[in-house]
């Protein structure tokens, strides 16, 4: 495993508020990037992910199978 998969699979098992948080930190990271720079990272990203799926190493879901996963977690 890279060390960026190895990352994901250690955060993917922690609680939700901490995978939460995690997140936000991530994501606010990108602040400081170009929009160009920050495209072309958002473009590999979709390329990495459309490999997997198509590899069959991660599933596709519905957007209305999510939706009804959230409100259930909600409830």
């Amino acid at each position: 495993m890279t060390d960026v998969e190895t990352l994901t699979h250690e955060a993917l098992e922690l609680p939700l508020e901490q995978r939460a948080r995690l997140t936000e930190r991530l994501i606010s990271s990108l602040d400081d990037l170009s929009k160009e720079e920050a495209e072309r990272l958002w473009a590999e990203e979709a390329i990495r992910r459309i490999a997997a799926y198509e590899a069959g190493h991660i599933a596709a879901h519905t957007a209305e199978a999510v939706h009804n996963a959230i409100l259930t977690r909600l409830k």
